[in-house]
Order: C-alpha cells, then structure tokens, then sequence
C-alpha cells in the first residue's frame, strides 16, 4: 500500500529529516501503520512505538478547537459570519468574524512584545486587543491567533478552560482515552520529547508552542498529545457517518470557506488536491490529510524537532512527501 510514499517517508528517516516515525494509511477498512527509527535521541536513545504519545502542535487547532466551533455551529450556538465580539465581548475589533479566524483571513497583529514572558492572564488580554488589518477577510495569512481567539470564544461560552472542553467535548466522545493535554501528568515513558532548549533542558511532555506553554490550559492553537490509535478515531469521523459531524458540515468543508473564496481554506482546515483533502500540519512533525469521499486517510507523527529543529528542511521534505502520497493515492482510488 503506497509503496512510493513509503520509500519517501523511509528516505527521510535515513537522511535525518527526523529521528522516529510513526504514520498510517486508512483506505476504506484497511489499514497500514509502520514505525521507524527512535522516539528519542538525548538524554539516551529510545525505540520508537505505535503507543508513543506525539505533541501534534497545530494540530490541536483542527481536532480540537475547529472540532468544537463545528458542532456549535450545527447546533446554531454560534453564526459563521457573526463578529466574535458577540461571542467574546472583551474582544476590542468588532469587523472580525468568525469565518475570518477559522480561514485564517482575519489579517491580525501576531507580534506581542515579551510575549514569552507575560503570565497567562496578561497574554490573554493581550490577545484580546489585537486589530485586524487591511487586508481583512481578502487574503489568507496563517497565524495561531484566531484559534486562540475561538479558543476564548469557547471559555466564554461553556464556562471552564478549553482544555476541560476539549477533554467534554471531543476526547471523550471520541474515546481518544490515550490523548491529553501539556503537561503530561504521571508516567511519562513513552512520551516523545521535542526540541533541547538553549538551557540544554529537552522538553517533554510539556507542549513545544511558547505561546501555548504560557496560557497553559487556556490554549486553542496547541497543547494536544496524541497517539496513531486515537487519531484513526478522530479521523473516523470524517471518513464515515456518525453522528458526531453532520454529513452536511463535513461536505460543506470541501469548499473554500474564504470570504472572496480564493484561499484554499476552510473552515480550520487547509484544502489540497482540488479541494478533495482536508490537510493541516503540526510543527512538530506531524499532519493528517482525510479525504472524505474516497474514504482515505494518512496520518503522520514524527519527532522531526528532536533535539534539533531545521524547520526549513524538513518543510520542503513534507511538501514533497504530501504531493507523493496525493498523487499515489489518487492513482490508487482508481484501481
């Protein structure tokens, strides 16, 4: 199965584009998992499992806090293009609207001076007096902002941290009994770790993001830890019918969701292969891509920032490893 992509994913693990891996294709009922390499290099090796729990980063905004924005909006909690300020009062530009985070068009201020530095109370505020700017709702340009934002936008709605919802919301319905949120408590064995820092310090179970790792429970953009199993079970939801997402919802996320629609985007995820894949990333070293009606799935875990990161290599390796497996699989759908 994808013996092209394979070869790809096991030259990348030879050339050291990351240490371990862990990655599964999903095709209908079948299923192929294969795991690479090590889980850890510093402070000693450790062999890579299937049962390692990754730090999939960004990829928390589309598991979890999409996930939830989702199910609100089918339950019309909450209205795409209502501002956010309806939602999150403290919120000081009342132009941006839902629709604007979830796509990434919102144009919002990134930069917080000290931001690493601040507590979680004052980086929230922070966030709450970002602007929108000019190029508002025409063009998309990918921030962890929005997802913060929506990520208060739940606090505010159900009344407890994002990480409690997601664990009410999403996890447990799910039965993603192995996943959790940073930092990891109790046994921390298979744990991957991600990068050393300049303190020589290698984080693990603690979430890679700064951003994260200072609002703590109050983040929406990253955070999640998780494993192939619990993510086959997310996946699940898009690959066949439950009731945890609406058909409608899931096909209505194979369209641009964009304002001018011209972004490639929808609603929290990235769209590839004609607008046929749901594809988002994690700047640890994951991704997932799912495209619903083929019934096809890839998950990918790595540990591609341990105990090094070189993002520039590796996001090249990735492209060219996305575009492999798209082309493979779709020759693949027609057999």
């Amino acid at each position: 199965m994808y013996s092209k992509t394979q070869k790809k994913i096991y030259d990348g693990w030879q050339k050291n584009v990351f240490s371990g891996v862990v990655y599964r294709f999903i095709d209908h009922e079948k299923r192929k998992t294969k795991v690479l390499g090590n889980a850890a290099l510093v402070p000693q090796k450790e062999i890579m499992t299937q049962e390692h729990l990754f730090d999939v980063a960004s990829l928390t905004k589309v598991v979890c806090t999409t996930t939830v924005v989702l199910r609100l909006l089918e339950e019309q909690v909450i209205q795409l293009d209502d501002p956010l300020q309806k939602y999150l009062p403290q919120f000081q530009d009342g132009r941006v609207t839902l629709r604007h985070l979830l796509t990434h068009t919102a144009d919002i201020t990134t930069w917080i001076k000290q931001r690493d530095q601040l507590t979680k109370e004052a980086l929230k505020q922070a966030y709450l007096t970002v602007q929108a700017g000019d190029i508002l709702g025409k063009k998309v340009k990918y921030t962890d902002s929005g997802m913060i934002l929506l990520g208060f936008m739940l606090e505010e709605i159900f009344q407890e941290n994002v990480t409690t919802i997601f664990k009410k919301e999403v996890l447990a319905p799910l039965n993603m009994t192995n996943s959790c949120f940073s930092p990891v408590q109790g046994n921390k064995n298979k744990v991957v770790p991600t990068e050393r820092l300049s303190s020589g310090k290698v984080l693990k179970g603690q979430t890679h993001d700064p951003k994260a790792r200072v609002l703590k429970e109050h983040a929406g953009n990253a955070g999640l830890f998780s494993t192939v199993e619990d993510l086959d079970r997310f996946v699940q939801v898009y690959l066949y019918q439950t009731s945890f997402l609406s058909e409608k919802t899931i096909s209505e996320l194979l369209y641009d969701q964009t304002p001018l629609k011209n972004g490639d985007r929808t609603l929290g995820w990235d769209l590839k292969d004609k607008n046929r894949v749901l594809f988002h990333t994690g700047y640890t070293g994951s991704f997932l891509a799912i495209d619903p009606l083929n019934k096809q799935a890839f998950i990918f875990l790595s540990n591609r920032v341990h105990p090094v990161d070189h993002r520039t290599a590796y996001v090249k390796y990735r492209d060219e490893l996305v575009t492999c497996y798209l082309s493979e699989k779709n020759s693949y759908s027609m057999l």
